[in-house]
């Protein structure tokens, strides 16, 4: 639903970026999920020696061809070219960092009680 939101204030923001209807948004948020969870990580894999040499800035171009292949596969979905894509993926992920959901798991574990002494009180967070 963030990704689908982003995608909206993308068009709004970037003249170089259009998406049809609120609909298409969430298809094309759907595909770009999907292209994150199967191909990005074998982008990623291929482009180590690139990523490694610009300390991490390569991800942003990988993220920007992402977004290009989404938009061939959305047609309700443009960009025109690459250089809309990178800046989009910059929002992209400067909107994820700001309104996007933690997914660090936590450990809760009780010092000096057997596990048949459930009190909650007693609990510490790890992180």
């Amino acid at each position: 639903m963030l990704l689908s939101v982003a995608l909206i204030s993308g068009d709004w923001i970037f003249d170089a970026v259009r998406i049809e209807s609120n609909f298409s948004a969430l298809i094309t948020a759907a595909v770009i999920m999907i292209l994150n969870r199967f191909v990005k990580p074998l982008l990623i894999l291929l482009t180590i020696p690139a990523t490694l040499f610009t300390f991490g800035f390569f991800i942003l171009v990988v993220n920007a061809l992402i977004l290009i292949m989404a938009s061939y596969i959305v047609p309700a979905f443009e960009i025109q070219g690459f250089w809309s894509a990178f800046w989009l993926a910059i929002f992209l992920s400067i909107v994820q960092i700001l309104f996007g959901t933690n997914q660090n798991v936590k450990i809760k574990y009780q010092k000096g009680k057997s596990p048949s002494e459930d009190s909650f009180d007693d609990y510490e967070e790890i992180q």
